[in-house]
């Protein structure tokens, strides 16, 4: 395949997309990054000056292509946790993020002659998973292996993804910090943990990798945790002892219902259900 020197990076703006865009910085690709709020940008680590922050729509048909010039693959890195339409079988959310997007991204790559691809799923997505982000994941999966004919996609899907600014543990360390006891929901649900720096490198390697063309990849690092055992290495790190205390299901799912009420909430009964798969390879 022809040398990759630029490379769209849609949903580039979030955690894992700081340390894409600098594995491709240190391979000498050039990285366009559109985000809707260039402050957005500003807490990425590692900080990446030769980013090319763009502040654009990527839901509008025509910004893409305007993106898309120049570009010689796309890594497509959008996804949500949360979702409050709980529509079946995934709600609006769900559908506009891990459908909608690499839908239109096919469209736009198509109209620009480009063919290569990565894209980031997640470990478990099936169409007939508990969950609706698992289902729409799986969905998402599905249109771009669909236009395998157009377009040289990979696909990478990553246990819980940890780092510096990580969404998962630092949730945990935030509530140890001010609550003594902490029931916890899905507290037998088993993770297998992947450094964010690993998973950005596997990925930007690939880019160049033809063998890699049309594959699906799990992605997990070496030792596999409870959620339990997840939260109390989190409080060890912090130097705090607290008593975690697992949640029977009933409960769990009432913790999860409440917490969903919130504004950016830590656990949804959507989320609940996810946990009812090992999150393992």
């Amino acid at each position: 395949m022809a040398t990759i020197k630029t490379v769209l990076l849609v949903g580039g703006s979030g955690f894992l997309g700081g340390w894409v865009a600098g594995q491709l910085a240190k391979r000498g690709i050039r990285v366009r990054v559109p985000t809707r709020d260039r402050k957005h940008c500003k807490w990425l680590l590692p900080p990446v000056p030769s980013a090319e922050f763009v502040q654009a729509d990527v839901s509008d048909p025509a910004t893409l292509l305007s993106l898309m010039q120049g570009v010689d693959a796309v890594v497509n890195l959008v996804g949500i946790l949360h979702d409050r339409d709980g529509s079946l079988p995934y709600g609006k959310g769900f559908s506009v993020a891990h459908v909608g997007v690499p839908q239109q991204l096919i469209v736009a790559m198509r109209q620009c002659g480009v063919r290569r691809a990565v894209h980031v799923s997640a470990l478990c997505a099936a169409a007939d998973a508990p969950s609706a982000y698992l289902r729409s994941k799986a969905a998402g999966e599905a249109v771009w292996l669909a236009a395998r004919d157009d377009v040289d996609v990979t696909i990478f899907r990553p246990s819980v993804i940890f780092g510096a600014n990580d969404a998962f543990l630092n949730m945990f360390a935030a509530l140890l910090r001010v609550f003594p006891v902490l029931p916890l929901a899905g507290a037998d649900a088993r993770f297998q943990p992947v450094f964010v720096e690993d998973v950005a490198a596997v990925m930007v390697d690939a880019l160049e990798r033809d063998v890699t063309f049309g594959q699906v990849y799990e992605l997990g690092g070496p030792r596999v945790y409870t959620l339990r055992e997840l939260v109390a290495y989190t409080a060890a790190l912090q130097g705090r002892r607290r008593l975690i205390i697992g949640l029977p299901r009933p409960l769990a799912q009432l913790q999860a219902t409440l917490l969903s009420l919130l504004p950016d909430p830590p656990m949804t009964p959507d989320n609940l259900r996810s946990m009812r798969l090992d999150n393992v390879c």
